[in-house]
Order: structure tokens, then C-alpha cells, then sequence
């Protein structure tokens, strides 16, 4: 297990890909975010995430970001590649490949539609963290995959030593403290996966944040969230009122389509996006734009 990983903390940018307009991967566009995230503050970066887009790009593409990433990164920060898929064997391969790239850890979403059982999810992290000597963050996104690992499951597989860390979408309250009082080993981390309730979940002992809204604010998140981390509630709340208009807009239709719409706006990407998403619609636009506006990303 790497150190540096173990220590890493605060805002953690979960990564659009770039695109042009006919959908194929903009890796310019994609070096600039990188060097953009580095300049800002960002801790991390996640490529190939669920805002990568992993589910319509295929395999080739989705290494061949991850191996770009990590090669822009260029160790300056570290690169976590999303590698989840509901078939283990499939994620086994697309660990070992993100390992081949460099990456410096996999996050793998709970298999989704599949919808297996606790002891399904156990076998399944167990066998890709035995087959591949990378480290890895655990991911549970019910809301997105029609599975909800417990806190009992992931206390289970704290205790396999290349498993390091969780990041928990689920968005309740009560979630949260169950797994800060879980007693689960001192260097397993703890990230939330969901932006408005971000600071919360830190302020009550998660370590960081896997982030949507760093994507167009990211020198923001990363004062918002060392706050957090250290436990200043007061400069946490203050850096994260100016936020409060994108962590609901965007989050008005599907992530990503409202990041990268703010992205273009912003003129750092252009406007491709994959089927089956489409373009953010215009009845959004002008309150997204407001909103970006009061966190100060544009003018």
C-alpha cells in the first residue's frame, strides 16, 4: 500500500471527460484539466468515474484516459481510476489494467443491476483486491446501481489490507455515523460521494470528499473541505455558502450533463457528451449560469 495514498484527504475531483462535439475524447482538453486541478488545490483526481462517463466509453478508451491522467498527473497528484463493472471478473481486468497505467488506486462501484446479496459484494471486492495489488476504494451508490452495500460489509472488508477506503453516496445522516463509529481501522478512509451534504459527513469525521462540484469550483471545494477535515465548522460553512446554487444545479438532471454544460459555459471543455445523455436543457441554463456566477467561477 502506497503511502501517500493513505493520507490523502479533502477535495477529490471525480473527473468529466472531455469531448468534442461528435463525442469522440479530448485529451488536450483533458491535459488542461489535469494541470487546472494540480494549480487549484485539488487532492486528488478520479478518472473514469460515473462523471467520466465509464459506462458509454469502451474498454480501450476508458485505459487509454486513465493511462493520459496519470501521465499529465506525472506524480504530482494522485490518480484514482474508476474500475468498477458488475461482472468480477471484468473489474478484475479493469484494475489490473489501471494498475498497468500507473494509477495510484481503483474505485470500484458496487456491481449494479445485478444486484447481489452482502455476502455477493464481499466475495466480489475480495476476489478483485486478492487478484490485482493495487489499492482499492470501495463505492456504494445505491441510488445509481440498485445496490446498497452496508456498513457491516464494508467493516468486513476493512480488514483485507489493499482495501483502504469507502466512498459512501448514500446521503443520509445516520449512514454517516454509523460508519465513523464502526471502529474500522486508522488509515481506511472515509469520503462522501455527495456534494450537498459534504461537509457534514466531514465535519462528522469523513475524510474527504469525492467531488462533482470540484469539477468548475475547485479551488473552493479545497478550502471548503480542509475546514471540514480539520473540524472548523464555521470557515467550513463560510466557504461552502458561495457553493450552495451548484450543489443543487448541478444535480437538476443526471451527472454529468449539468457539469459539463457548466464546463463549456466556462469555456474549459467543449459540449460532446455520449448517448444515451444529452445536453443539459435550456430550462436550466440561466440558473446554473446564476450559479456559477456566485461562486465566483464565472463572469
Amino acid at each position: 500500500m502506497a503511502d501517500p495514498l493513505q493520507q490523502i484527504t479533502g477535495s477529490i475531483v471525480a473527473l468529466v471527460t472531455p469531448m468534442d462535439v461528435d463525442g469522440a475524447v479530448d485529451y488536450d482538453a483533458l491535459d488542461r484539466l489535469v494541470e487546472w486541478h494540480i494549480t487549484e488545490g485539488t487532492s486528488a483526481i478520479v478518472a473514469m468515474g460515473t462523471t467520466g462517463e465509464s459506462a458509454t466509453l469502451d474498454n480501450d478508451e476508458h485505459i487509454a484516459v486513465v493511462r493520459r491522467t496519470v501521465a499529465t498527473a506525472a506524480g504530482r497528484i494522485p490518480v484514482i481510476a474508476g474500475t468498477g463493472a458488475n461482472a468480477t471478473a471484468e473489474a478484475i481486468s479493469l484494475t489490473r489494467a489501471a494498475a498497468e497505467c500507473g494509477a495510484d488506486a481503483a474505485l470500484l462501484v458496487t456491481p449494479y443491476y445485478n444486484k447481489p446479496p452482502q455476502e455477493g459484494l464481499y466475495r466480489h471486492y475480495r476476489a478483485v483486491a486478492e487478484a490485482v495489488d493495487l489499492p482499492q476504494i470501495l463505492y456504494n451508490v445505491p441510488g445509481r446501481t440498485g445496490c446498497d452495500m452496508q456498513p457491516a460489509t464494508v467493516a468486513r472488508l476493512a480488514g483485507i489490507p489493499n482495501i483502504i477506503g469507502l466512498k459512501e453516496a448514500l446521503a443520509d445522516a445516520g449512514r454517516v455515523r454509523e460508519l465513523v463509529s464502526l471502529g474500522l481501522p486508522a488509515d481506511f478512509a472515509l469520503y462522501s460521494g455527495d456534494d450537498p451534504t459534504a461537509r457534514d459527513s466531514m465535519l462528522a469525521g469523513f475524510h474527504g470528499d469525492i467531488s462533482v462540484v470540484a469539477n468548475v469550483a475547485p479551488a473552493a471545494m479545497a478550502r471548503m473541505c480542509a475546514a471540514a477535515v480539520g473540524g472548523d465548522a464555521e470557515a467550513a460553512a463560510e466557504a461552502d455558502l458561495p457553493l450552495a446554487g451548484l450543489h443543487k444545479w448541478l444535480f437538476v438532471e443526471p451527472n454529468p450533463i449539468p457539469v459539463k454544460w457548466a464546463l463549456h459555459e466556462m469555456g474549459r471543455i467543449g459540449s460532446g457528451i455520449r448517448l444515451p445523455l444529452v445536453p443539459l436543457s435550456t430550462d436550466h441554463h440561466d440558473a446554473l449560469r446564476e450559479a456559477l456566477r456566485t461562486a465566483g467561477v464565472l463572469h
